[in-house]
């Protein structure tokens, strides 16, 4: 809650009329979180043969002095490779600066870019190739539990991603890959987000005219909320997209969490699904001894749906459909609703997975003039039930795109003398644009989760972890320096 939210609600109580508060694009930087600063220290071991025997990883985050939000940047190390000895440690440093807030990716977005680093560096000084590296230190189950994951394709990202890219052209020596006054580097970066999910709630009528109403108070932020539950809801109770009306937004509708962490899509779907199939159960309520109903007697294990009909599954001309049903009862509409919870490892006897993915990148510098250029960027991502695939791929390319800015724009410089930002104005603070973004390409792998009923994973910030790892890599390909600082400057290619 930040603090001219709290401003607009006051003064719109004290006046009694809407307010509305614009902020000042320098107050953008001070009313509103950026992600934390982060100082971070890891150390990795492996044998000759490439086996990984160690990781430490230290991070230490910036925090304002009230503040109690808490990122923790170095569990990815703990939880992304097979690896018998493990420490990890996040602490926070409270210092006089604005709130920091989450931006795409918490932790996970700062925590892979050493740990990706770091495993390059070590493949690197082993001699192995770094996709090779990575594929023999695959955690086939969960490296902190000893689970089995619920779904982990991890290594399929890596190795469709590699043939997408055409990882197998990359020379093994930095520096060796030219394209005339260019260097040209190859880099990749494996990711993995954890997973998060919150209690939902959903309802979902369907109304005399055989037209379906589902609604639960979530938001749409442009991830396509609307859309994707548009479509699940009408597979589920077997109408045509057209004919169901999802609605959200209004807090009289049955609860739901935020959108963020990757987890309204799983909590909200399940949620819906379970709804749905409340409503079939319903309607077969209603008919369990209406002797008039070819359905009499059938239970939801029974029956399947199919335009607008429930039918017996195992002769599909035996059914009626939703409008009939109500009519020969006299009712105007049938609702039920519906609820999800997030699925615990224990009960399941299964480490419930998040996204996987892995980055292959391409990059070229000038080596005269310290220009880097993102040439292409290879993401395939594991993300469980895809329901959307054209909406999916555009969450992976707008994280993308945040990722490269990220590791070549984006910093907030502030005056040591007088505390305040010195870059607060898009003249000054630096994303990218058009001819910043390269030829991007999106493939998705894997399979629905069993853990959840619709089988996603969320994809919203997986498309963002690992792309400053894999173009640090493509960096140290391109030029033999490492880079150890974000974002990746002209000064730091030049000196």
């Amino acid at each position: 809650m930040w603090p001219h939210v709290v401003l607009a609600v006051v003064a719109a109580r004290e006046t009694g009329r809407p307010v509305k508060l614009v902020l000042t694009r320098p107050q953008m930087f001070t009313s509103v979180g950026h992600r934390p600063n982060s100082v971070q220290e890891i150390k990795v071991g492996a044998t000759r043969e490439g086996d990984l025997v160690a990781i430490e990883h230290h991070a230490l985050s910036s925090t304002a002095m009230e503040d109690d939000n808490a990122e923790l940047v170095s569990r990815v190390a703990a939880v992304s490779y097979a690896c018998p000895n493990v420490v990890t440690r996040d602490r926070q440093a409270r210092l006089n600066i604005p709130c920091p807030g989450s931006m795409r990716a918490p932790g996970e977005g700062q925590g892979n870019f050493p740990l990706e680093s770091a495993i390059d560096e070590a493949a690197h000084a082993v001699g192995m190739d770094p996709l090779a590296f990575r594929l023999r230190n695959f955690a086939e189950r969960h490296p902190l539990s000893g689970l089995p994951w619920s779904s982990n394709a991890l290594r399929e990202c890596l190795t469709e991603g590699a043939e997408l890219f055409g990882w197998s052209k990359r020379t093994e020596e930095p520096g060796s890959l030219r394209d005339g006054r260019w260097r040209v580097g190859y880099g990749l970066a494996a990711a993995s987000f954890t997973f998060y999910q919150n209690p939902c709630q959903a309802r979902a009528s369907v109304r005399s005219d055989g037209s379906a109403y589902v609604r639960s108070g979530a938001t749409d932020i442009g991830t396509g909320t609307y859309t994707v539950m548009t479509q699940l809801a009408a597979e589920l109770l077997g109408l045509d997209v057209s004919r169901v009306r999802f609605d959200l937004g209004d807090s009289d509708m049955p609860y739901a969490p935020q959108a963020g962490g990757s987890g309204l899509t799983g909590g909200l779907g399940n949620a819906v699904h379970d709804a749905c199939h409340n409503l079939v159960h319903a309607f077969l309520d209603v008919v369990r001894d209406d002797e008039e109903s070819p359905l009499r007697g059938a239970s939801v294990d029974d029956v399947s749906v199919t335009d607008g009909r429930i039918h017996l599954a195992d002769d599909p001309e035996q059914g009626e459909t939703y409008a009939a049903i109500l009519a020969r009862h006299d009712l105007t509409e049938l609702s039920a609703d519906g609820k999800s919870t997030p699925p615990q490892s224990q009960d399941l006897g299964m480490a419930i997975a998040g996204a996987f993915g892995a980055k292959f990148v391409e990059v070229r510098i000038d080596p005269d003039l310290g220009l880097l250029r993102v040439a292409r960027v290879v993401s395939v991502i594991d993300g469980g039930r895809i329901l959307n695939e054209k909406t999916a791929t555009s969450q992976i390319v707008g994280a993308t795109v945040g990722g490269i800015s990220q590791a070549l724009f984006e910093e907030t410089a502030t005056d040591a003398g007088t505390g305040r930002i010195a870059n607060a104005t898009f003249g000054d603070y630096l994303m990218p644009v058009n001819a910043d973004v390269p030829d991007m390409q999106v493939r998705f792998v894997g399979a629905p989760d069993p853990a959840t009923a619709v089988g996603t994973k969320g994809v919203g910030e997986i498309g963002l972890v690992g792309l400053a790892a894999a173009i640090g890599n493509a960096v140290f390909h391109a030029t033999g320096r490492r880079i150890r600082s974000l974002p990746i400057t002209v000064d730091q290619l030049m000196n």
